[in-house]
């Protein structure tokens, strides 16, 4: 099988790149998530910029909506990329999973949301956790409850990425059945200043935003329901795994950095009259780092091939690409703490703001023990 990119694959990947590379500086992005450029925890002129001078919105979306023609694959460049440079803004969830939702039922709400995405006027967080869920998808106590031609919606979201700037939330409810079944889940795509939306804003631990979102009597329509009413379990874990196998690639991009930052960082330092990167030790360690990322690489180069299989292959192979990522993240977050020493850890350097989103993404979409015995259940 050929595993190289494509010349518009690699085209798309050195462009992300050099644009990052120019303007997206690790002092730039500081100022995003301190709120002195932007708001805080993203920057609408960043957003503008990757819509309108790069394209890159509409990378994974068809050329009949205004995209680029792309897929999986192409999100996965993007977020590659994304990783390197500690990218902040929400392409994870606007593209990947609000356009996911949107490309899966299509009709007229993909038509008309879609190129809105591409032009960065949507944005999209995506309200699926509750305070009592953990990683099951279907344990659900918002409710949706069907009232005339429409909805009304009530319950509780917590940890919300990106609400406090969204345009949109997509929000899973249970419209039927009990609270863990798999029958009865529906999803909406809800206008985020709708009557009876109230949020609760904070920061997270790796500089970016979150909220806990509450839905009091909150009327929509019938046109805001993706999918089947109580039909949507399957769509939301098809969604879920393809932002999982993206998470995984922003973490590959993550943990690449983290390894250079340390290599670098070893050839300075200087020890006993040497750099430490000429003790074995060291050297051993780093070159451990070296193969857990491309480990970690592979697997989820992998996982994103799968990603239109079967729904148990394609399951099987996502959380096996999150189990190494998981690894991957930890063994590679630790040792560029460990080896740059106490500073390693401090707001003024990269290294400990690369740890903070490696160790985040360990948690995100299931942790490590969560994939194990998801991976055990699927094979069994």
């Amino acid at each position: 099988m050929d595993f190289n990119y494509t010349d518009e694959q690699t085209m798309l990947r050195d462009t992300v790149a050099r644009y990052l590379a120019d303007t997206y500086t690790f002092d730039a992005r500081m100022a995003v998530v301190n709120g002195t450029a932007g708001k805080a925890g993203w920057n609408p002129a960043t957003w503008q910029a990757f819509a309108q001078e790069l394209g890159i919105l509409g990378a994974p979306f068809s050329e009949a909506h205004g995209g680029l023609g792309g897929g999986a694959l192409e999100n996965m460049i993007v977020m590659e990329e994304f990783g390197r440079a500690l990218v902040i803004e929400p392409y994870l969830s606007t593209v990947v999973i609000g356009g996911g939702f949107l490309k899966a039922v299509g009709g007229a709400i993909a038509d008309t949301v879609i190129p809105q995405i591409i032009e960065g006027k949507v944005v999209i967080a995506f309200a699926y956790a509750e305070p009592q869920g953990r990683y099951n998808l279907s344990d659900l106590r918002t409710t949706a409850k069907k009232e005339g031609a429409g909805y009304v919606l009530n319950g509780h979201k917590a940890v919300v990425y990106g609400a406090p700037w969204a345009t949109h939330l997509i929000v899973t409810t249970r419209s039927g059945g009990g609270q863990r079944d798999k029958e009865g889940v529906s999803v909406f795509l809800v206008p985020a200043d709708a009557k009876g939306i109230t949020r609760r804003d904070y920061p997270t631990v790796d500089g970016s935003q979150a909220s806990e979102v509450y839905f009091e009597n909150v009327q929509v329509g019938a046109d805001a329901l993706l999918g089947e009413e109580g039909k949507g379990l399957p769509l939301v874990e098809q969604v879920v795994d393809e932002a999982t196998a993206a998470l995984c690639a922003e973490a590959c991009g993550v943990t690449r950095t983290l390894h250079a930052l340390t290599l670098d960082y070893a050839k300075q330092r200087k020890q006993f009259g040497k750099a430490i990167a000429e003790f074995q030790v060291l050297q051993h360690r780093m070159v451990d780092m070296f193969l857990e990322v491309e480990q970690a690489v592979s697997m989820t180069l992998m996982a994103t091939l799968k990603l239109d299989e079967k729904p148990l292959d394609r399951a099987k192979a996502v959380s096996a690409a999150k189990i190494k990522i998981a690894k991957a993240c930890k063994a590679v977050g630790q040792g560029a703490v460990q080896i740059h020493g106490g500073m390693g850890i401090t707001t003024e350097l990269a290294t400990g703001h690369f740890f903070k989103r490696a160790t985040m993404i360990e948690g995100q979409f299931g942790s490590m023990d969560h994939h194990l015995a998801r991976f055990e259940a699927l094979t069994d």
